[in-house]
């Protein structure tokens, strides 16, 4: 590589349409990736530093760091947001996440050169699609380690969100014995122009949520045994009407375990059509079944970012 080759990697963002939280437990998920995802561009430089950009899907540096190579020491850190964390916490997971993909490649990093790195985000940061495991998956593929062993060694977390920044497809995610089991499989109900991605702006940190399941999930076997059941069904479901008893059962079994009301009991009781929480409750986005009328439904309620479901999925 020249001085001035760029190299690229490119990760896809995630939802998770079925089996959240159990998913840890080895219910079977249903999984897809999203359209959306990120990049990491690295430049190699003569210098011994490794200097770090994160933009925005809008073009903005909202973090930027530099490390001394090959050891990998912070020498600054800038972080422009009005938002919580502060850049030494973002530069600190960063050298954590390159440390342990260190340990993972020893020979990653340890060069007398240095790389210009960028990553940029093609959607709104807050919208919870992955914007660290799309990078945990990017950084991997730079180090060339596997993408899972850095996600688990770094943080925690089932890893189905690794599993859709590198598959093109929908895909049937389970953990068993600690290791990932991904099928691909076309997801591809006839009733897909009914199917609505709505954000509801609360962005929730998925470990306070999985803390929180990991307080109620006492003998939980049977309900992982329905949910598996219960994905199958959600991947076979033709009509809107099919995915709607589905999600009816599926928010009924996961609110009695983690002990929260379901969305629609709490913000949408009058909706027409079903809705499904995605990932950790209560934030981030949500799947609704409906038709030409959600799109003012939920904006007349103050969500404005409606995304049809072929626009969000791959």
């Amino acid at each position: 590589m020249t001085q001035f080759d760029l190299k690229k990697h490119f990760s896809n963002g995630k939802l998770l349409l079925t089996g959240e939280y159990v998913v840890l437990d080895g219910a079977t998920s249903l999984a897809v990736p999203t359209k959306y995802g990120q990049d990491l561009v690295i430049q190699p430089i003569k210098e011994s530093e490794l200097i770090w950009g994160s933009f925005t899907n809008e073009g903005e540096c909202w973090f930027e760091a530099s490390f001394s190579l090959p050891k990998l020491r912070l020498t600054s850190a800038t972080f422009n947001s009005d938002k919580e964390g502060s850049s030494e916490v973002i530069a600190e997971t960063l050298q954590n996440i390159l440390q342990e993909a260190k340990k993972l490649n020893p020979d990653f990093l340890q060069t007398e050169n240095g790389f210009v790195v960028k990553t940029n985000l093609t959607f709104p940061q807050n919208w919870g699609l992955g914007s660290s495991s799309t990078l945990i998956n990017n950084i991997a593929s730079w180090a060339n380690v596997n993408a899972f062993d850095l996600l688990w060694n770094a943080f925690s977390g089932s890893g189905y969100d690794i599993a859709c920044a590198q598959n093109n497809t929908p895909i049937f995610y389970q953990l068993e014995n600690k290791k990932p089991i991904i099928e691909k499989t076309s997801f591809n109900p006839t009733c897909k122009d009914e199917l609505f991605f709505v954000y509801l702006n609360q962005k929730q940190n998925s470990r306070d949520g999985i803390a929180q399941y990991r307080k109620n999930n006492n003998n939980i076997q049977s309900e992982i045994k329905t949910i598996s059941e219960l994905t199958n069904a959600f991947s076979l479901a033709k009509t809107s009407t099919d995915l709607d008893k589905v999600i009816i059962e599926h928010e009924k079994i996961i609110s009695s375990i983690i002990q929260l009301k379901t969305v629609k009991t709490k913000l949408f009781p009058d909706y027409f059509g079903e809705i499904k929480s995605l990932g950790a409750w209560g934030g981030d986005f949500i799947l609704a079944t409906g038709n030409e009328d959600s799109l003012s439904y939920f904006k007349n309620k103050g969500y404005n970012t409606v995304i049809p479901y072929n626009e969000m999925v791959l």
